[in-house]
Order: structure tokens, then C-alpha cells, then sequence
């Protein structure tokens, strides 16, 4: 387990924006939405506070649509889950389960793909 940790922050003008702390070198992070990448993340270290970047998130408007939609946030090098966000438009959020359900897919996904490429290389 490693010691960093992304802290959300803000979502405003349709930027998901957080905290990326003990990262001494510049992170890569992936954000993945139903397992397609999304482009245009930023990165920024914090000045007097090393190992610690500014994470800019641009959420596309093409990608919200009625119901929940969940971004996984990982690293790249590792394959570390880092943080999630969710959207939901078009309904209620009170005890909306949906949410939780659609990250649990997203999660289940990712570990079907390293699963697989486990089993892929240990096969040789």
C-alpha cells in the first residue's frame, strides 16, 4: 500500500479538480469512463509543497447522459485505484444505490482485465 492519496476538491465549470499528495516525481494518471480513457488531464505541482499536485479532471459533455456515470481515477505505473467520481443527472440522488452498483462494475472490469493478463503472462 502506498502512502498517496487523492483528495477531491471541487467539481466547478465542469472540472473535477483534487489534491495528489505523496508523489515526488510527476504522477501519470489514468481517468477512465466505461473503460475508455479520458484526455486532457492536468497536473501541476503545488509550490512549497513537494509531492503534492494539483489534479484537473475536464469532464466531457458528451459523456453525460440520463442516469449515473462513474470516473475511475488511477495510476498509471501501478494500476492503483486512486479516487472515483460520479455523476448522476436525470434523477434523485437520495439513496441511489446505482452509483455504488456502477462502480462496483467498473472496479469488477478492471480486475477481469489484470486477472487475465496475469494469467496470460504467468502462462509462458
Amino acid at each position: 500500500m502506498s502512502d498517496t492519496k487523492l483528495t477531491k476538491t471541487r467539481i466547478r465549470a465542469g472540472v473535477w479538480e483534487g489534491v495528489l499528495t505523496g508523489m515526488l516525481s510527476e504522477p501519470v494518471l489514468d481517468v477512465l469512463h466505461l473503460e475508455q480513457p479520458i484526455a486532457g488531464i492536468t497536473l501541476t505541482p503545488i509550490a512549497d509543497r513537494p509531492g503534492d499536485w494539483l489534479v484537473r479532471v475536464p469532464i466531457p459533455a458528451n459523456l453525460l447522459s440520463e442516469g449515473v456515470q462513474t470516473f475511475l481515477i488511477r495510476d498509471r505505473s501501478t494500476g492503483e485505484k486512486l479516487d472515483h467520481f460520479t455523476i448522476i443527472t436525470g434523477v434523485a440522488m437520495e439513496d441511489d444505490l446505482r452509483a455504488e452498483v456502477d462502480l462496483l462494475r467498473a472496479e469488477l472490469d478492471m480486475l477481469k482485465r489484470a486477472f487475465r493478463r496475469h494469467c496470460l503472462e504467468t502462462s509462458l
